[in-house]
């Protein structure tokens, strides 16, 4: 019974540190400097950063199965 409580928190974690949450980070830091500082241009990436991170996260999940 340890060991699969094991398992599930070393996922979660890895899930947490996983490259698509990294990418979802980067694009909100983006789009709030982008706002707070009134730059047109990390407004635009950080929207098409979030974009496709969430595009990227569907089409893994429906070409390779659930995750």
């Amino acid at each position: 019974m340890d060991n699969d409580k094991e398992k599930q928190e070393i996922s979660l974690i890895g899930r947490i540190f996983s490259l698509e949450v990294l990418l979802i980070v980067m694009g909100i830091f983006s789009l709030l400097s982008g706002i707070v500082y009134k730059q047109g241009m990390q407004i635009f990436w950080g929207l098409v950063i979030i974009g496709g991170s969430i595009l990227l996260f569907f089409v893994r999940k429906r070409y390779f199965g659930k995750r």
